[in-house]
């Protein structure tokens, strides 16, 4: 997401021409390192997220509930590499914005939108995992490909809707003082939040599924540790028993992992939207190149997330190796028992 900092030096517009943009305010060799440090980024945020789109739909043997919900949070992850952040990136760069107030709004709503998605994405993550391991004997008619597709409209579908109503509708901005100054220095994509709007973002957008996420996790790895004693205490006297035993670790190893990506999110995303809480009541004094710095901290969530799936799922590098070989090409490749450890 992307705010600027209406304090009295910003929205005095004189000094940029009357909308305008200002001259360049950093060194050529300054703007070429940041143009090739944020492209490497988006680069890897796209490609890496898009390998993980095609992993879960190429295999067959990977549709399941929990990686069809991995799926839908990459393709957020990947939108906003794709679409999102190379309009960012020129904006930070340039500290200007050349697209227009029209496309501020919309690259505005769509920026808000991923974002809120992927948040409501790693709740219904959590659930997912809550019922596998708190629940594993009621989790294959809980969680079914039905309810999925029903929750990933649900996380799309909520989240566009607050955006698009809530930029559009300019109900953000209500009461700001000389807000008709900054949209008239269309340069800049003025978009703030009031204290009302903030807040709500706020509680809505991070602390409260913050706060969910932590407790149903809290619950899990206190299941968890009660699987793990039971594991070692249990000998493998049988198929069934061995099987159960390999579902558990498998599901705790999910859950710990989801976790990670989970403590990602919130460690990159939550400086953004303290500061977006905040700064109305402090009259808006943030300074803009910080919150452009903690915006790109918050966008750095998308590139880590394939990162974390690369390093702990065994599945998703065998299928990169499967993919960056040519294999996924030959027939019938995708029906293959490729992945025995994700059964």
């Amino acid at each position: 997401m992307a705010f600027l900092n209406s304090s009295e030096d910003v929205i005095d517009c004189s000094e940029f021409g009357n909308g305008s943009c200002p001259e360049h305010l950093r060194p050529a060799s300054i703007r070429g390192a940041m143009y090739i440090t944020i492209s490497g980024i988006i680069i890897v945020t796209v490609l890496g997220n898009l390998a993980i789109i095609i992993t879960i739909s190429y295999f067959r043997q990977l549709h399941s509930p929990a990686n069809f919900l991995i799926l839908s949070m990459a393709v957020t992850d990947f939108l906003l590499g794709f679409f999102i952040m190379p309009y960012s990136m020129v904006r930070s760069v340039e500290n200007c914005w050349y697209f227009g107030m029209t496309f501020c709004k919309i690259h505005y709503s769509f920026d808000l939108m991923l974002c809120l998605a992927s948040v409501f994405h790693l709740c219904c993550i959590a659930v997912d995992r809550f019922y596998a391991i708190c629940y594993p004997l009621h989790y294959s008619y809980k969680i079914t490909i039905p309810v999925i597709r029903q929750l990933i409209v649900f996380c799309w579908s909520v989240p566009a809707s607050f955006a698009f109503g809530v930029v559009f509708s300019e109900v953000y901005a209500s009461g700001i003082k000389s807000y008709e100054i900054l949209v008239a220095c269309s340069s800049s994509c003025p978009i703030i939040f009031n204290k009302l709007w903030g807040t709500i973002l706020f509680l809505f957008g991070l602390f409260i599924p913050g706060s969910v996420m932590i407790g149903i996790y809290a619950k899990i790895f206190a299941v968890s540790k009660k699987h793990s004693r039971l594991i070692r205490s249990k000998p493998e006297n049988s198929g069934d028993e061995k099987h159960k035993r390999t579902s558990r670790i498998k599901d705790i190893k999910a859950a710990k992992t989801l976790s990670i990506v989970m403590g990602v999110f919130l460690f990159c995303w939550c400086p953004c939207f303290v500061t977006i809480l905040i700064d109305p009541f402090m009259d808006f004094s943030t300074p803009a190149v910080l919150f452009d710095a903690l915006n790109w901290f918050g966008y750095f969530n998308s590139t880590c997330n394939p990162l974390i799936y690369g390093f702990f799922y065994p599945w998703f590098q065998k299928a990169l190796r499967y993919i960056l070989s040519g294999k996924i090409f030959q027939p019938h490749f995708h029906t293959a028992n490729l992945f025995p450890e994700n059964q």
